[in-house]
């Protein structure tokens, strides 16, 4: 069995990215982010500091717009409106979940499909089912970057997803088939999942439920991925797969923490910095 070390891939995207956006400095571009978050969802405040974070360490601009929970859907327009027209802002993120009562989907879709980092405009998802160049949603394209560096063969493979998200696991399936893997998805309704996930030779659980993957839903050397973030009784995070059991049978597999986690980070810092250099003609 070997570990997929999501942290140390991050750890080179990033190196790799602090050196285009060098570049791109020394042609007077500076790649900026803007973060608009509603409320105080406690996970979310945690989840822009680390992007906040992420962002300074390779040399991204990065602003933070907090409005509160009593911001009315026009208000979170137009602040999504006015930061489409401003030049100087390369990538626009939404932090979610947003408080009851805000259409989410109408804020996405408002978005400007070129500044859209997240991958979550109708465009965008539009153009990754095509197979066309598109921004793609962070934690599937982190999956992606994670199969390709450890050379583990998609093509021909049978890929099975357990979670139909419009986050994951909606846009993963378009990043296996555009791989030519042979992909199934399973969720709450599907009958026999055990039956299924054992005939896969690569599984992406992504439905957040603790150690939901056991090691008899697995093949002897499948490769497995946990999406899963999780806190336990005891406060400890973990996965969507039994990893201490699975990991007896896997040939891949990710840990939690340290696995996809650090990952979606900096597939959105990638995708900060593509929008940049796309929107000043560098790609």
């Amino acid at each position: 069995m070997e570990l997929i070390n999501g942290k140390e891939l991050a750890k080179e995207i990033r190196t790799n990215l602090k050196r285009r956006v060098d570049e791109l400095k020394k042609e007077n571009i500076f790649p900026k982010l803007a973060v608009i978050m509603v409320g105080d969802d406690k996970a979310s405040s945690v989840y822009v500091r680390n992007k906040s974070k992420a962002c300074n360490e390779i040399g991204i601009e990065f602003e933070e717009y907090l409005k509160d929970a009593n911001t009315t859907q026009e208000e979170l327009i137009s602040l999504i409106k006015e930061l489409n027209e401003r030049k100087d802002i390369n990538g626009i993120l939404l932090q979610s979940p947003i408080p009851k009562g805000l259409d989410i989907r109408e804020a996405f879709n408002t978005i400007d499909y070129r500044k859209d980092v997240d991958g979550f405009n109708p465009i965008n998802v539009g153009k990754l089912s095509i197979g066309e160049d598109s921004f793609v949603s962070c934690t599937p394209y982190g999956v992606v970057k994670m199969l390709e560096k450890y050379n583990i063969e998609v093509e021909g493979k049978r890929a099975v997803i357990i979670g139909r998200s419009n986050i994951v696991g909606k846009p993963l399936i378009q990043c296996l088939l555009n791989k030519n893997a042979t992909v199934t998805v399973c969720h709450s309704r599907t009958k026999n999942i055990k039956e299924i996930t054992k005939q896969a030779d690569i599984i992406v659980a992504a439905l957040g439920k603790a150690k939901f993957v056991t090691e008899d839903m697995v093949k002897d050397g499948a490769v497995v991925i946990d999406v899963g973030i999780n806190r336990n009784e005891e406060g400890k995070l973990v996965g969507d797969v039994d990893f201490e059991n699975v990991s007896k049978k896997a040939s891949y597999i990710t840990p939690v923490p340290g696995g996809v986690g650090p990952m979606t980070i900096a597939m959105l810092m990638n995708n900060v910095v593509k929008a940049a250099e796309l929107q000043n003609n560098k790609l």
